[in-house]
């Protein structure tokens, strides 16, 4: 199943000429912090994709956030009118066709809604998986709205705002 997830998020980037900027490793990339290590980029450049129950229909709900930002509860029921809660890994294999440490909003096995976390936006650069465990690839933020046909920008994060302080006031 893995190497399928792989195929199909090539499959995907083939559409704008980028399935061989797709990175694999011989590590394991499966975590914001070994995604980092094997990348050699601070975790929070690491574009980690979360899996959340839809409210009514069962679908599943995507949002692409930095490494480094957390879910905030709140927030997330503003914007979707309902409590986040996530997929189990089975869950998450059934509704996007890949396993948790590869789960990227490309390729995906059903049509779902993705959405982008304005967490992201600090970076020119950012590293989202690629349907594999060990696989990623470096797109802008553009690339990623436009290859993950990302429905809208929002704000559900939390958590990195104090990390971005700390950052600039080294």
């Amino acid at each position: 199943m893995i190497i399928l997830s792989l195929e199909s998020v090539q499959a995907h980037l083939k559409r704008w000429n980028r399935e061989q900027d797709i990175m694999e490793f011989d590590a394991s990339s499966a975590t914001v912090e070994l995604a980092a290590a094997v990348i050699g980029v601070i975790p929070a450049r690491i574009a980690k994709t979360i899996s959340f129950r839809g409210e009514a229909d069962g679908k599943a709900v995507l949002v692409v956030a930095a490494g480094d930002a957390k879910i905030d509860n709140k927030k997330f029921r503003e914007q979707f009118g309902f409590k986040p809660r996530m997929l189990t890994p089975d869950e998450v294999l059934e509704q996007t066709g890949h396993a948790v440490g590869g789960v990227c909003p490309f390729g995906l096995k059903k049509d779902l809604d993705v959405f982008l976390d304005k967490s992201l936006k600090r970076f020119t650069t950012v590293f989202p998986a690629c349907g594999s465990s060990n696989s990623c690839i470096e797109l802008t933020n553009n690339e990623l709205w436009q290859y993950s046909s990302a429905k809208d920008w929002i704000d559900v994060c939390k958590g990195w705002e104090e990390e971005m302080e700390n950052t600039v006031a080294m």
